[in-house]
């Protein structure tokens, strides 16, 4: 399994640290022993040069100075003559003491130079004219010491003596004290390690949840780092891509949508074609079948006397009559559907052209036996082309006239509705079943076939209500009652001058 990059940085950092430990330790282990060695040795030689500079002979003198650069490197100092005497020395505090004569002292006298034959030198050093650091071997202490040779100015010579033990308990010391601290360093540099790996790796992670919502088309997540640095520039380029990939998305959905609609309105469309050729191949082809024959039977002296002839005559008219209505219809509904009929509004009453259509058709509503009842109080005026209102009036009359059963009533009002005038028309009857109340308005659609054939109509009359409707801009419906149907158109109403 492949580690996440918080646990790639939390090792990385604790690697590092853990690095610098050891480097640490293992210089302090190697080093330290001897940096201290070279610092005494550099110690040793200037305390020799001011010692040096200030000696003139008298250790009574100097004797403080001294005593303070003995106790402070933690040495012996001693002064002897050239002769071997002992001037100073630090250890038993003899000052100018003098040795005795020559036929009664040794050479081994402590007031001489005591013999080397217990030191052991293991290296030796010039470091000048007048200067020699040896370091030697106590074989009876079994102890190192870094020992001083000067001979001053005035001829006496100055050893100063350091003990090695005490640098190397340092060094053994100050190696336990960087243990115990390298330790904590350690654990505290990895505690250090995994907070700021954590805290650094947060806004990572976040920015890879929210790109793997963007990759599943979610762009509801934002990124909430508030950094000046580029983690922040990058929260904020995935914010604003974020956005920008929602908002190409979206219009990309809304236009393949409304492609999706165009493609189901194409299909609507040529389907209705396909049926609309159809259907006027159908219309046309019974009266056109007649007529040919009609007139073949004509040519052919099929009826000689002249009743049959005018019987001929008068289907052929008849027929040839129903394929004119027919064609003047379909041209009107194409006039209207394709926009480029163009209405002629104007105010007009609209009482008169009520009762007009009542007049025309009181012939037939008394050979029919059908009642006619108009409720319209007022005469009001509205705004429309008056010759496209009276076909739509007309259309729903006669369909009413074709329609009217049982009680055999025709009821016409008008309604007041805000801005516009509701003219409504009730015909008893059966009401139409409820899957067709939409699609009556679609061109030859016709609920019962035969009946309305019968009639001679062919289902265009409601499409053409429809269409100009649709070109004034107005609303139109049909709704069922309990023993009847009622369809309803509305006008504007004409504008009150000011």
């Amino acid at each position: 399994m492949t580690a996440s990059i918080r646990t790639k940085l939390f090792l990385s950092l604790s690697g590092f640290v853990l690095l610098f430990v050891l480097l640490s330790l293992a210089s302090l282990g190697f080093g330290l022993e001897k940096f201290y060695t070279w610092q005494k040795k550099a110690l040793l030689i200037t305390t020799s040069h001011n010692i040096d500079q200030r000696y003139q002979g008298s250790p009574e003198k100097v004797s403080l100075e001294l005593e303070r650069s003995a106790n402070t490197l933690g040495a012996h100092i001693i002064i002897f003559t050239p002769e071997g005497s002992i001037k100073y020395s630090s250890v038993s505090h003899i000052l100018n003491k003098q040795p005795p004569e020559p036929s009664t002292t040794s050479p081994t006298s402590q007031f001489r130079i005591p013999p080397n034959s217990m030191q052991l030198i293991k290296s030796s050093q010039i470091i000048d004219s007048q200067t020699v650091l040896e370091m030697q071997l106590d074989q009876m202490l079994k102890i190192d010491f870094m020992v001083l040779e000067r001979q001053l100015m005035n001829g006496d010579i100055l050893i100063i003596r350091q003990p090695l033990a005490p640098m190397s308990e340092s060094a053994i010391a100050a190696a336990h004290f960087m243990t115990i601290t390298g330790f904590l360093t350690l654990l505290a540099g990895c505690v250090w390690a995994f907070l700021f790996s954590k805290r650094f790796t947060q806004p990572i992670l976040e920015l890879k949840q929210i790109a793997q919502n963007m990759a599943r088309l979610d762009f509801s997540q934002k990124c909430r780092v508030n950094q000046a640095d580029e983690l922040g520039e990058l929260g904020n380029s995935i914010n604003h891509l974020s956005d920008q990939l929602d908002t190409a998305i979206s219009a990309l959905n809304q236009k393949n949508q409304q492609l999706l609609a165009d493609v189901e309105k194409e299909r609507a469309l040529d389907k209705m074609r396909k049926s609309f050729v159809s259907n006027v191949s159908h219309e046309l082809k019974t009266p056109l079948s007649l007529l040919l024959g009609y007139a073949e039977g004509l040519k052919e002296n099929v009826a000689r006397d002249e009743e049959s002839k005018n019987f001929y005559c008068s289907v052929i008219i008849d027929e040839a009559e129903k394929m004119d209505k027919l064609v003047k219809d379909l041209l009107n509904l194409s006039q209207l559907e394709s926009g480029l009929f163009e209405l002629k509004r104007t105010d007009f009453d609209l009482l008169p052209l009520l009762q007009d259509i009542a007049k025309k058709y009181m012939s037939v509503l008394k050979e029919k036996s059908i009642s006619l009842e108009i409720n319209a109080l007022t005469s009001p005026e509205v705004n429309g082309d008056p010759r496209r209102i009276e076909q739509v009036l007309l259309n729903l009359f006669t369909n009413a006239l074709t329609h009217a059963q049982g009680e055999k009533r025709i009821r016409l009002w008008l309604e007041d509705t805000e801005n516009r005038i509701r003219v409504c028309i009730y015909n008893s009857g059966q009401p139409i079943p409820t899957d067709s109340l939409e699609k009556i308005w679609t061109s030859f659609y016709k609920i019962d076939e035969a009946r309305t054939r019968e009639f001679g109509r062919y289902g265009l009359g409601l499409s053409i209500v429809r269409a100009i409707q649709e070109q004034h801009g107005n609303g139109y419906g049909v709704k069922n009652m309990f023993n009847g149907v009622i369809f309803w158109f509305d006008l504007n109403k004409a504008e009150k001058p000011s």
